[in-house]
């Protein structure tokens, strides 16, 4: 990850030679930038930037080598860690707890244009089969030319069923007749697939407000494009205080090289990345652990 190697080169630079106190403001900016520069969202790069100074102008400035460096590592990730979501979700439980008060578990999938959407929902969809489940996939996207059929063929190639009611149609109606065919034919889980908004589009936004009134889901995912940039962490501001949901799961994971997209989400929403998606396959999706990653970063300086 770019993010590694850029913390990496400057700590070589912070930890090889004697610290004075004007060095300390110059260090604040330049670790802030190499943060921003690596998709971390400016609030948290500048926090963590802070942490580390406030850390280092408690030792003797003239101080370096070893344990300077492993200051500046323990500092950052001590609150890096305190400040994302290190909850844990495990999906099949949550899923299984769901079933065991009321049938179908409803999952709505939400967020911008392009991030693989219904890809990541024949993904899950796959995991629930795999689990001896009926997942239904829902296109409640009526609006955007070929999702009917781009949904339909993502379920037929994971072999589980569909339901559209074509173009045109009040997406909402379509989440409720969804879960009405739901109950009568036994689908144990609903996941509803909507139209990319844009985060900036209020009045689309407020039409995903109505699916989700009507369809009540007992899980609403974000799912965001790793490699977004910094619109990643605005795409998980916008939709939490818009419309609310309860974990991410962010895709491309595998082609992001600077690796802070991870790290701004879970900060700005405080939910967990419960998923992240690691290529094109269907099978190309894994459980996401923060705390684990954020440790791999650090290791790897």
């Amino acid at each position: 990850m770019n993010i590694s190697l850029s913390l990496k080169s400057l700590l070589d630079s912070i930890s090889t030679k004697p610290l004075n106190e004007s060095d300390l403001e110059k260090y604040l900016e330049e670790f802030t930038l190499k943060l921003v520069e690596n998709d971390v969202a400016y609030e948290l790069a500048r926090s963590t930037a802070s942490s580390v100074v406030k850390a280092l102008s408690k030792i003797r400035v003239s101080r370096f080598g070893s344990d300077l460096r492993e200051l500046v590592i323990k500092t950052a990730k001590e609150h890096l860690l305190s400040n994302i979501a290190t909850c844990d979700i495990d999906y099949m439980n949550l899923v299984a707890s769901s079933l065991s008060e009321k049938i179908p578990f409803v999952q709505m999938f939400i967020g911008v244009n392009g991030t693989g959407k219904t890809t990541s929902i024949a993904k899950i969809a796959l995991i629930l089969k795999k689990a001896n489940l009926r997942p239904l996939m829902v296109c409640a996207d009526t609006f955007r030319a070929g999702a009917v059929e781009q949904l339909k063929l993502h379920a037929e190639k994971v072999g589980v069923s569909y339901f559209e009611k074509g173009y045109g149609r009040d997406p909402a109606s379509v989440a409720f007749d969804a879960l009405e065919l739901s109950r009568r034919d036994g689908y144990q889980a609903v996941l509803i697939d909507t139209a990319g908004r844009f985060h900036t589009r209020r009045g689309l936004m407020e039409e995903l407000s109505k699916i989700k009134r009507v369809s009540s889901p007992d899980h609403t995912t974000l799912v965001v494009d790793a490699m977004a940039g910094n619109d990643s962490w605005e795409q998980a501001k916008t939709f939490m205080e818009l419309i609310g949901y309860d974990s991410i799961i962010l895709t491309k994971f595998d082609a992001d090289v600077k690796g802070g997209a991870a790290l701004s989400v879970s900060y700005i929403s405080k939910k967990p990345i419960i998923f992240i998606g690691t290529g094109q396959g269907y099978g190309d999706i894994r459980k996401f652990d923060i705390r684990a990653y954020v440790e791999e970063l650090f290791a790897r300086l």
